[in-house]
């Protein structure tokens, strides 16, 4: 079906999801939505997280999409769930994914997570994971100086690794194998993170691993795009929409994606 795929964030840390929705299905078109206007979603209240969600589908909803991926670990946390049953499609978080990633790759059975106050507050991830095995072991952490450092393009200045080994001492002094990058900002830190951990520790992209999870429900339900059978496949189209400073997203937005954007459309999210 070569209806679009949408992808929607509180703003630009969903880019590092679309990048690989962009390698994993590099046929597909896809409607990207960063809702910059009201970025964080991370340290609101769960109705207000709910109430932006819905929104923000119902965007991507008006461009006929045939499937949505929510890239934003506070959406997915506690609002997605709630919104999905209201329409025909199918919409996946980055919360399962990355979940289920992780419970794959540990070997000891302990397990970190870090993300946003929001996402660890809704012990999202701890509780997919207990789903799959009660007897794993949890140990979460909000590490918010993460994305304004993400989004400053602070990736290696000393600040960031003194941050970032303050942070993940807890996590390191409970000898977790696996550690799971719970929100779409921390990619950009990746290697700063894996430095600190350590190379006994692997860590979980969530985005990859929701790429790889969309790619499957599609070809499952044979929505690929016929662009997805050429060899090679021909790029499929991709726009960009935010809520409001479409210059400042783009700037940011070639640092996520290592290329510049042709165009980025600013809409009036609360129409919606």
């Amino acid at each position: 079906m070569n209806k679009p795929i949408g992808i929607f964030d509180s703003g630009v840390g969903g880019l590092t999801v679309a990048k690989e929705v962009f390698e994993i299905l590099p046929g597909e078109d896809v409607i990207y939505f960063g809702d910059e206007g009201r970025t964080p979603y991370g340290p609101r209240s769960e109705e207000i997280i709910i109430q932006f969600t819905a929104q923000d589908v119902a965007f991507l909803m008006e461009h006929q999409v045939k499937f949505i991926i929510c890239a934003c670990n506070s959406a997915s946390a506690v609002a997605l769930d709630k919104i999905a049953g209201n329409y025909n499609i199918e919409m996946i978080g980055v919360i399962k994914p990355g979940a289920r990633a992780a419970v794959k790759q540990t070997k000891n059975g302990r397990i970190g997570v870090i993300g946003t106050q929001a996402t660890i507050a809704s012990n999202s991830y701890a509780r997919v994971i207990h789903e799959i095995d009660p007897k794993l072991k949890v140990f979460s952490l909000a590490c918010p100086l993460f994305v304004p450092l993400a989004e400053e393009g602070y990736i290696d200045k000393e600040a960031t690794y003194l941050i970032t080994r303050d942070y993940l001492q807890t996590i390191l002094d409970v000898g977790v194998d696996t550690l799971i990058m719970g929100c779409t900002h921390y990619p950009l830190l990746e290697h700063v993170i894996a430095d600190v951990m350590g190379d006994k520790v692997t860590l979980i992209n969530s985005g990859r691993e929701t790429a790889h999870a969309a790619f499957s429900a599609l070809v499952e339900s044979g929505l690929l795009n016929s662009k997805m059978s050429q060899s090679p496949p021909v790029i499929g189209e991709r726009k960009f929409f935010v809520s409001d400073v479409p210059d400042r997203f783009a700037n940011v937005a070639a640092r996520f994606l290592g290329t510049t954007l042709d165009q980025t459309t600013r809409i009036d999210i609360t129409k919606y």
